[in-house]
C-alpha cells in the first residue's frame, strides 16, 4: 500500500474528472501525470503527446500488439 500524500483540492478534483474519462482510479491518474511529467523532464526534446502515446504503447500487453512489418525498399 502506498503512502498517503496531501495534494491541493483543485488538483484532486481535476484528477477525479480526468480519471473518470480515462477509466483510471484517482491515484492512478495522479501517478500517470507524475510519470508523464518525469518523462517530459528527462526528455525535453520530445513532445508530451509522443511521451503519452509511448507510455500507452508500453502498457499494452505484448501478445496483443501488432507486429511491425517494414515496407520493402523501392528498387
Amino acid at each position: 500500500m502506498g503512502m498517503p500524500v496531501r495534494i491541493d483540492d483543485n488538483l484532486y478534483e481535476l484528477a477525479k474528472l480526468e480519471a473518470k474519462a480515462e477509466h483510471r482510479t484517482i491515484a492512478g491518474q495522479i501517478e500517470f501525470w507524475a510519470i508523464v511529467g518525469r518523462s517530459a523532464i528527462d526528455n525535453p526534446d520530445l513532445p508530451v503527446s509522443f511521451i503519452i502515446d509511448s507510455l500507452a504503447s508500453m502498457a499494452e500487453p505484448r501478445d496483443q500488439g501488432t507486429p511491425f512489418i517494414p515496407r520493402s525498399r523501392k528498387a
